[in-house]
């Protein structure tokens, strides 16, 4: 009888099938078999899980580190411990906003410099295309960045600025050439205004609903024209779901994401002056964030990734108009998607596919976002029916800022496994470069 490293059962393993009786069997880091429940496997460690779930680690597409150079917001230590914290075993970094920006292979060394030896989960890249590094980005993709971030709009920060349409054209036929992802901040700067008050309706007026489609329908096009894969970041307007349809069913190569506090936040409940739910693009209505659940559904949305945008809480003041647009969720998404998914008769499976398998395989990360034979060994442990109010300062971010803070959320992750691994406080993360 082989002997393995592990086996951890549970009558809930969340496997692409669905929820299945198995004992998972884990070998050099890897799953190495999937048996029955009850099998008689021989391992170092057999854990039985019982009736808590089993699912794969999650993959989050979608994370502003910020190290180097905005540490003191958050950093590759705090930001991996409250991924793995929240069953996160994989996190893909954002181009900022760190300095130097991650938009040519000296900045992306700079930023494993600074990640080495930090990660308690396995860490991916994204690079930036921004004006004038267009001759970067094949270096970057060979390198091993997952794809290239823009922006359509100003981003915040004056080191990564906005690509104008030629610009935006210009970086599409660049990585459509080499086989490569677009990844699209998608506003449409001449829909958007200045912020004209300090209260949220006055913040939302701002950045309306019109903004995002626009931009949309402008990726869409220059998509169709060049061919190019690109996929629309954090979606947070219904009004987009329509382009985005027609587009996919015409054979158009575009996805699209949505984030946890889109789909479980709504504007009509954000408290006067808490301007830790600010984010661009913004929360919109009750209304609107159903329509993000029939785009799920439907699949028009494939990911939901938590665009982890922390800052110090001295930038979240004095108002909407002047505070860092940034959501903080990162160790809380899967307990926020599954408290709104499971009231609206989504199971864990659903959760575990716009959660895991399909961010893995948006980026193309080989042996992540399943729990099946040859995958690494990336496991969580969750009770799917526990229940716990959010307190800020108990998690892993480096600054207590988010809107979840007071939540009551369902769901607590209990042990969560990396290449078969505990995570628990030694890191050993691995950095994933693309090939």
């Amino acid at each position: 009888m082989t002997a393995y490293d592990l086996v951890v059962r549970s009558r809930r393993t969340v496997t692409a099938e669905g929820e299945r009786a198995l004992a998972v069997a884990v070998k050099d880091g890897r799953i190495a078999e999937l048996a029955g429940y009850g099998a008689a496997l021989r391992a170092a460690e057999d854990i039985d899980l019982r009736d808590l779930a089993l699912l794969p680690g999650l993959v989050d597409t979608h994370v502003h580190v910020n190290e180097p150079g905005r540490a003191h917001w958050e950093g590759f230590a705090s930001a991996t411990r409250a991924a793995a914290a929240g069953g996160v075993t994989t996190i893909v970094d954002m181009p900022l906003n760190s300095i130097p920006p991650t938009v040519s292979v000296d900045a992306l060394e700079a930023k494993l410099r600074a990640a080495d030896g930090q990660c308690h989960v396995d860490v991916g890249f994204w690079g930036g295309a921004v004006p004038g590094n267009t001759k970067e980005l094949r270096a970057l993709h060979d390198r091993g960045v997952y794809g290239f971030k823009c922006f359509l709009s100003p981003s915040g920060v004056e080191e990564f600025p906005p690509l104008g349409p030629s610009q935006v054209r210009e970086a599409m036929a660049e990585i459509a050439g080499f086989g490569g992802l677009l990844v699209v901040h998608a506003e449409d700067p001449a829909l958007l205004t200045e912020c004209e008050g300090p209260s949220y309706p006055q913040f939302l007026s701002s950045r309306p609903g019109a903004a995002e489609r626009s931009a949309v329908e402008q990726v869409v096009e220059l998509a169709r024209r060049t061919g190019v894969r690109a996929h629309i970041l954090h979606v947070s307007s219904a009004d987009c779901l329509p382009v985005l349809a027609a587009a996919q069913a015409d054979g158009v190569r575009i996805t699209a994401e949505t984030c946890p506090h889109y789909l479980t936040l709504d504007a009509e409940q954000v408290p006067e002056g808490d301007t830790s739910y600010k984010c661009c693009p913004p929360i919109r209505s009750a209304a609107n964030r159903d329509l993000l659940w029939e785009g799920l559904a439907a699949g028009v949305l494939s990911c939901v990734v938590s665009d982890h945008s922390p800052s110090t809480a001295d930038l979240k003041v004095p108002d909407f108009a002047a505070a860092w647009g940034g959501v903080a969720s990162l160790q809380l998404g899967l307990r926020a998607v599954w408290t709104e998914a499971s009231r609206r008769g989504h199971g864990l499976d659903a959760v575990v596919r716009w959660m895991s398998a399909n961010p893995a395989a948006l980026a193309g990360l080989a042996g992540k976002g399943g729990i099946e034979p040859g995958n690494d060994a990336d496991l969580v442990a969750f009770d799917p029916a526990a229940t716990e109010p959010v307190d800020a300062r108990r998690l892993h971010h480096k600054n207590p800022v988010t809107p979840y803070h007071g939540r009551e959320l369902r769901g607590a992750v209990l042990t969560t496994w990396l290449r078969g691994r505990p995570v628990d406080g030694t890191p050993h993360g691995r950095f994933r470069l693309g090939e």
